[in-house]
């Protein structure tokens, strides 16, 4: 249910949602607008069709009567005359009025819906008036008119009202109007159709695209879309495949570049190896017999012996990068107390007695001795030329591997060194060119974790100084596979 109610959601809120939003929107407002109007005329012309012929039927009957009514009346002359009118217009309530005299055709009518207004303009004006009143949530026509003599048209100082219902007016104008409103309905369906419709053919190009956008971002350039019509969609799909297009050629290009690069540098390194082996040879020649040599030829042969090793280094250094970018480098695992191989580590190097260690036994793992030995040793090593005394290594076990932490008591690393600790050349002190170290040692240690399938990050120790840790799985993947 979950997912379900996820891509609903998603749908409603995305650009489906809103096409088929607006296009049911668009429709709503019409049919209520549509209908308002309609009900508005509708009512208005059978109100007005009503009342017209309730003023002419009013005015007629009112007429006739008169001509059959003595002047001035009296109280039984005006009832008579009030229910005669009455009777002609078929049971409305008639109420006559002669000066301070006043009857009325039915003795329980409301006379109060005849407002003082109506009845001052009759008075006033002399002629027929008539206004639209709600009572008791019913609407009501009240028409008033003066009684005048035929030959002159003075008025007789009779005055006749009629109290009307448009009960039966208004229940045709509600009829009219729920039979509009049930149009609605299917309306809006029709238009939620139309908009699904709609929005699949806007949609389905964008569908299109995001899919080659995604396949793009995942590495396959050669995805493209098909390009149909001259709208904004399709120009928007030319752009696209050029775009892709454009972006393919560059990869390749870099790609070809990367790989020359590689290739310069390990046949460079493999050319120099050799030649190194007999300056190497050499140099230890010179440096055993530097003690019998004239001092300006001691120092220059000792110089020569330096550089020759530190050049070693870094063919050394740069045969191993080349063979990672390659993909030749291979673990050669065991089954090995790490404790063990990090404790060598600093025997070998003679920092057994410089170096703060917790190396608990027991702690075994599946791991290259000698990768991990250029790892602890890059690690401390750096600790100790860099960082401040004293220099601590810590072997502890996880849930799922071991950590070696490497930390010194130095100033640590700014932000921007730490950013860029691992990358290849890259020495914190710029001044420094002339250093031991040849810019790829920390690199090298990265690839021997990743190798092993673990991880090398760094980090400020609390208290202060550098922290490195080198996570290691107690399995690596190479031996799943």
């Amino acid at each position: 249910m979950r997912p379900l109610l996820r891509r609903l959601v998603n749908g409603v809120g995305g650009l489906r949602g809103r096409l088929v939003t607006a296009f049911v929107l668009v429709a709503l407002i019409s049919a209520v607008t549509s209908t308002a109007l309609a009900y508005r005329e509708a009512r208005t012309s059978v109100l007005d069709r009503a009342q017209t012929s309730a003023l002419q039927d009013f005015r007629s009957r009112v007429g006739d009567v008169a001509a059959e009514t003595d002047v001035p009346p009296d109280r039984d002359s005006l009832t008579r005359f009030a229910g005669e009118v009455s009777t002609r217009l078929q049971s409305a309530v008639v109420v006559a009025r002669y000066r301070n005299l006043e009857v009325t055709s039915d003795r329980l009518a409301d006379r109060t819906r005849i407002s003082s207004g109506l009845r001052s303009t009759v008075r006033s004006t002399n002629r027929l008036a008539f206004q639209r009143v709600a009572a008791q949530g019913e609407p009501w026509l009240v028409i008033g008119t003066p009684v005048t003599f035929a030959e002159n048209g003075l008025s007789s100082g009779v005055e006749v009202f009629t109290i009307m219902s448009l009960a039966d007016e208004q229940a045709d104008t509600e009829a009219l109007l729920s039979t509009v409103r049930a149009g609605v309905v299917p309306v809006v369906g029709l238009a939620v159709l139309l908009a699904l419709a709609a929005a699949g053919t806007v949609l389905r190009p964008v569908r299109k695209l995001g899919l080659a956008t995604r396949d793009l971002a995942h590495g396959e350039l050669g995805a493209r879309v098909a390009v149909k019509g001259r709208d904004e969609l399709s120009r928007l799909a030319r752009t696209f495949n050029e775009t892709a297009a454009a972006l393919q050629s560059s990869v390749a290009e870099l790609r070809d570049q990367e790989a020359k690069a590689k290739r310069f540098v390990a046949d460079v390194s493999h050319e120099l190896r050799t030649p190194l082996a007999a300056m190497t040879i050499v140099s230890s020649v010179l440096d055993e017999d530097a003690e019998r040599l004239p001092p300006d030829t001691t120092q220059a042969a000792r110089a020569v012996s330096a550089e020759t090793a530190k050049l070693a280094r870094l063919v050394d250094d740069l045969i191993e990068i080349s063979r990672f970018d390659a993909g030749g480098a291979a673990l050669n695992l065991g089954d090995t107390d790490v404790g063990e191989t990090v404790r060598a580590t600093l025997a070998v190097r003679g920092w057994t007695d410089t170096v703060r260690a917790e190396l608990p036994p027991g702690l075994r793992a599946r791991i290259d001795r000698r990768r991990i030995d250029v790892v602890v040793a890059n690690l401390v090593g750096n600790a100790l030329r860099h960082g401040a005394p004293p220099v601590a290594v810590v072997l502890a076990a996880t849930a799922d591997g071991l950590t070696v932490e490497v930390s010194d008591h130095g100033p640590g690393l700014p932000p921007e060194v730490r950013r860029q600790v691992f990358d290849r050349f890259y020495k914190a002190d710029t001044a420094r060119t002339r250093s031991e170290g040849s810019g790829l040692g920390m690199a090298i240690a990265l690839e021997n974790a990743r190798l092993h399938g673990g991880t090398l990050e760094v980090g400020d120790r609390p208290g202060g100084g550098a922290l490195f840790t080198l996570w290691l799985p107690t399995h690596p993947a190479e031996d799943a596979e």
